[in-house]
């Protein structure tokens, strides 16, 4: 564990993302010069704050996986605080700063805010442009990172291997994933000019575009979608929303021309399924029509992509309605997009897993081959994958005792758990779409912040930081390699050989001279 090289990676990519700052700076501009200052401040902060991570010692491209897990979480936690800092110059406090900052970067779109009209659009676009940010952060962890370390789920996006992991990240996926970058950027201006064509203003349009795409549901309006009141911007919405979820290589590789993807791929037609079956089910307990089943597809969309978006106010809706968006939001979007939740392709092979250990009780000697994709999987990928399952659930009901220990009811507890860990955004009662997170205690707040981080970076990232193995062969100070050293040592040894016979043949010289005088 070279904390040296972690800190300096932090401190680069801080200041990276500091840089950001002056779009908001220079859209307030317009209206104030004194409303760019909290955003070139923080642009400040961030570069001093950045430059005091980074060192002086060399990089690597060789990081560990224990390194990148650090410096992942360790990222998200500084980016996030940074972030919160133009909140604080607007008159929030540091945990209500820090939770709509930390529910911005990891898309998740639990808020604060209860009056809307209080700040100012330069506001609302960082707050929007803080969850676009963060949907790019989290396509670049699935594509780059977790499928090095096993806990992505497709083990591979770009090759067609599922050989162990390597202990060490290197820029394999580079490529890849900058075409990935420029399609979901394209992505998100198609969505703004179609939902400008539609009658939502530009700034909003811009808005929801950015927040729709990371799957992380803020919006300027205070009724969400809702407010609108426009069925052309709410199929528009759906089919981006649906986007969201899926798979961001895997719709890449579609729309590059493998079109035949889009109908193999299991985990896009289970995640498609799941969002339909919701939404037509949701619709027809809504008393069926054609309003009702795009009120439904809307919230199976939202929900399951972990996007947040309301068409609706879903809190006056009768328990067995909340029972299916329940279990909307426990299915979750595929891997490799911006969506939260443990994921279809993690539910499916969980599911397979029991499956199959179900049938090895009824038949002890019998071998049975798991296929994914026309792949066969190894056991031990779906133990793995089992397991992050299982922890994603500890995970939902430890949040949530502890909520209620706090003083909070049941079911604002179960919720609020569900909605942050699972990086959905609204939950229920005075959590709800149209509702606020400012209710709930300070300390509440921090549970939520802390389910939040986890949830978005697939708990595995985070909580193998709490075992003592990962910090064995801790170093805080740079150390030369010893190949190096050695090759210091073979190059002074050389210099003060060729030193000797200089000075050897000097001494010649002058004696030759002194002869011939």
């Amino acid at each position: 564990m070279r904390l040296w090289l972690i800190s300096t990676i932090i401190g680069r990519l801080l200041q990276y993302f500091s840089i950001a700052l002056f779009i908001p700076a220079l859209y307030s501009m317009k209206t104030s010069t004194s409303d760019a200052i909290p955003y070139f401040t923080t642009f400040f902060i961030g570069i001093l704050f950045g430059k005091i991570l980074k060192s002086n010692y060399p990089t690597t491209k060789n990081v560990h996986r224990t390194e990148a897990m650090v410096i992942v979480s360790g990222t998200w936690l500084m980016i996030s605080l940074v972030a919160s800092v133009p909140y604080c110059f607007m008159g929030m406090s540091f945990f209500d700063a820090f939770f709509e900052s930390m529910s911005g970067l990891t898309t998740t779109g639990a808020t604060i805010i209860t009056d809307f009209s209080y700040y100012n659009d330069s506001f609302y676009l960082w707050r929007a442009m803080t969850q676009w940010f963060g949907g790019l952060g989290v396509i670049s962890i699935f594509v780059v990172i977790l499928p090095k370390f096993g806990i992505a789920g497709r083990q591979l996006f770009f090759a067609e291997s599922s050989s162990a992991p390597s202990e060490e990240v290197d820029d394999f996926f580079l490529t890849g994933t900058r075409y990935i970058w420029m399609f979901y950027t394209i992505l998100t201006l198609t969505c703004a000019l179609l939902l400008f064509s539609a009658g939502m203003n530009f700034f909003d349009s811009l808005l929801h575009a950015l927040t729709t795409l990371a799957a992380g549901g803020f919006s300027p309006n205070p009724q969400s979608i809702m407010g609108y009141d426009s069925p052309t911007i709410e199929w528009i919405l759906i089919v981006f929303m649906m986007m969201a979820g899926a798979s961001f290589p895997l719709q890449f590789k579609i729309f590059s021309g493998d079109i035949q993807l889009a109908f193999k791929d299991v985990e896009l037609k289970l995640y498609l399924l799941s969002l339909v079956i919701g939404g037509c089910l949701l619709g027809l307990m809504l008393g069926g029509g054609i309003d009702n089943l795009r009120t439904g597809l809307f919230q199976s969309a939202s929900l399951i992509s972990s996007t947040g978006f309301a068409s609706v106010d879903y809190n006056f809706w009768n328990d067995s309605l909340k029972g299916v968006l329940i279990a909307i939001m426990l299915v979750g979007g595929c891997a490799g997009s911006a969506a939260g939740g443990a994921k279809v392709i993690r539910l499916y092979l969980a599911g397979q897993h029991i499956f199959t250990e179900l049938k090895k009780s009824l038949f002890p000697e019998a071998l049975f081959n798991i296929k994914f994709n026309e792949r066969s999987l190894p056991i031990e990928l779906l133990r793995t994958t089992f397991n992050l399952v299982a922890l994603y659930i500890f995970t939902y009901v430890f949040v949530a005792l502890v909520l209620c220990i706090l003083g909070n009811d049941l079911i604002i507890s179960f919720s609020a758990s569900l909605a942050c860990v699972g990086n959905i955004g609204p939950a229920f009662n005075e959590l709800g779409p149209m509702g606020s997170f400012a209710s709930i205690s300070n300390t509440s707040k921090i549970v939520l912040i802390f389910g939040m981080w986890v949830g978005r970076l697939e708990i595995v990232t985070v909580m193998a930081l709490f075992h003592p193995i990962a910090w064995r062969n801790f170093q805080i100070h740079y150390k030369e390699p010893k190949q190096s050293r050695v090759k210091k040592r073979r190059g002074k040894r050389k210099k003060a050989r060729h030193n000797e016979k200089e000075e050897m043949r000097t001494n010649i010289e002058n004696e030759q001279k002194n002869s011939e005088n």
